[in-house]
């Protein structure tokens, strides 16, 4: 099984960019399941129902959100609606939409697992490593699960990294999201796992994490709020491939994407 991720897109011009590379990637790799983070889809930050559908007619299996999940009221529908988009599943029980999701992928059940960091993020969320932990025995106690799939949105590297080990025995494949850079740190851990510490960003190139470079600098020089706005221009690809074996479910290869 070939599973793609796709980093943070970003806007109008990241969705552009996944129209345009998606078919030819997933023929060329033979991709069985499509996983992105879609929190910055709509306008750079939130998800419309418009940005949805634009993204679900491209061709991405599962979304996954972050930070940015209430950016647009409309993601109270989508989540009223959809079976396929997730949030951080250590968000308060009390909010909309659920954390993971279990698919079906060439006759195997893989479980897709939403979480958010906490380190630096300004939201108050429950402890991502216990989260994730609690739903991988719950599901499992309820179904088989072959494989174990987790987005952790999340800014520290270190939390990430540390996130890997603690589920080294546990997850199939652990990548992360929310920097918008990519890392060059892909792995596969004696267990079998695979793992990067972000994905990056797919989205606006000159660009400040896929804002108006002008924006951003002002902000920065001054110290004044001011509303980003999404950069536009030529705009760039960013995810990883991971190979799993079909008969041991660990992770073979992993390929890092950047176009």
């Amino acid at each position: 099984m070939k599973v793609l991720v796709i980093g943070d897109i970003v806007g109008r011009m990241g969705r552009e960019k996944v129209k345009e590379l998606l078919p030819k990637i997933k023929k060329e790799n033979n991709i069985d399941l499509v996983i992105a983070n879609v929190e910055n889809a709509s306008g750079g930050m939130g998800l419309t129902i418009h940005g949805y559908n634009d993204l679900y007619m491209i061709g991405i299996d599962v979304m996954t959100m972050g930070n940015h999940t209430w950016a647009k009221r409309e993601i109270f529908t989508i989540f009223e609606e959809k079976d396929n988009i997730i949030r951080p599943a250590n968000y308060s029980n009390n909010v909309p939409g659920v954390g993971y999701l279990v698919t079906n992928v060439k006759g195997k059940n893989v479980l897709v697992i939403n979480l958010l960091g906490r380190v630096d993020i300004n939201i108050n969320s429950d402890c991502p490593f216990t989260t994730a932990e609690r739903i991988i025995e719950k599901v499992k106690s309820k179904q088989k699960i072959d494989i174990v799939i987790i987005d952790f949105h999340a800014e520290a590297t270190a939390e990430k990294i540390a996130m890997a080990y603690y589920l080294k025995d546990k997850a199939t494949i652990v990548f992360g999201t929310h920097t918008h850079v990519q890392t060059s740190d892909e792995r596969i851990f004696d267990t079998g796992m695979g793992y990067i510490t972000d994905i990056g960003m797919t989205g606006p190139i000159d660009s400040v994490l896929g804002m108006k470079v002008e924006v951003a600098l002002k902000r920065f020089l001054t110290q004044i709020p001011e509303r980003y706005s999404v950069a536009e221009g030529k705009a760039k690809f960013s995810g990883a491939i991971f190979d799993i074996n079909d008969n041991t479910n660990k992770v073979v290869d992993i390929k890092r994407l950047y176009m």
